[in-house]
C-alpha cells in the first residue's frame, strides 16, 4: 500500500472521490465519484465513469427520447435510477451540490425537458444504482488511503471529460505525485 496522504479531508457535496490506483474492489476500479452528500448519516455518490449499453427508454415505462446511454452508479441498488445535471432551467427539488452541478430533482420535469430536446447526454447524466458509505464507512477507506479527494468538480469536467479518460485526467489536474499515479498501469507486472 502507498502513502499518500496523512490526513486526506472528509469530502462534502460537490467534490470528487478518486480511486487509488490499486484499489481492489471491482466496482470501484479506477472510479471517480461525484459526491452528492455527506452528512453524519453517511455518503452518497455517483461514479462518473462506468457507462453501460442501457438507454434510458430501456429502464422506463414511458418514452423518452435520450439519447445518452446510462452509468453504474455503484454497487447499492442498482434498481433505482438516479442523475445529476447542468440545466439553466430551474428544476423542482434539485439539490445544488457546486460549480453548476445538480443533484436529483422533479424527474416529470427531467422527462418533460428531454421530450422538448432542452435535455440531452451534454447537461443530464442518469445512473443506475449508486455508491453508499455508512456513517463512519467513507472516513476508514479515506485512512486506509483507497481514496483521493479532490474538491470542488466542475459541470465542464463532469459532462465534458470523456468517461474513458476521466480518472487519469482529474490526477493529472491535481499535480505533483497525483500526476505520477496517473500514469501507473492497471497491471504494474507489465511496466
Amino acid at each position: 500500500m502507498f502513502k499518500y496522504d496523512k490526513d486526506i479531508p472528509d469530502p462534502k457535496g460537490g467534490d470528487f472521490l478518486i480511486s487509488e490506483p490499486f484499489l481492489p474492489d471491482p466496482n470501484f476500479e479506477r472510479s471517480v465519484v461525484l459526491i452528492c452528500e455527506n452528512n453524519h448519516e453517511g455518503t452518497f455518490g455517483l461514479v462518473l465513469n462506468k457507462g453501460t449499453d442501457i438507454l434510458l427508454e430501456d429502464v422506463l415505462e414511458d418514452e423518452v427520447p435520450f439519447s445518452g446511454t446510462l452509468n453504474v452508479g455503484g454497487p447499492v441498488e442498482q434498481n433505482t435510477l438516479h442523475f445529476i445535471h447542468r440545466l439553466e432551467q430551474s428544476i423542482e427539488d434539485s439539490i445544488e451540490i457546486g460549480n453548476g452541478l445538480f443533484w436529483s430533482g422533479n424527474f416529470e420535469q427531467v422527462k418533460a425537458l428531454v421530450r422538448r430536446g432542452d435535455a440531452n447526454e451534454e447537461n443530464v447524466k442518469f445512473f443506475l444504482g449508486y455508491s453508499g458509505w455508512s456513517e463512519g464507512q467513507l472516513r476508514e477507506e479515506l485512512d486506509r488511503q483507497s481514496w483521493f479527494v479532490k474538491s470542488g468538480a466542475t459541470a465542464k469536467q463532469v459532462f465534458d471529460l470523456e468517461e474513458e479518460a476521466l480518472w487519469q485526467s482529474i490526477l493529472k489536474d491535481m499535480g505533483g505525485k497525483y500526476k505520477v499515479f496517473s500514469n501507473y498501469p492497471i497491471d504494474p507486472r507489465l511496466n
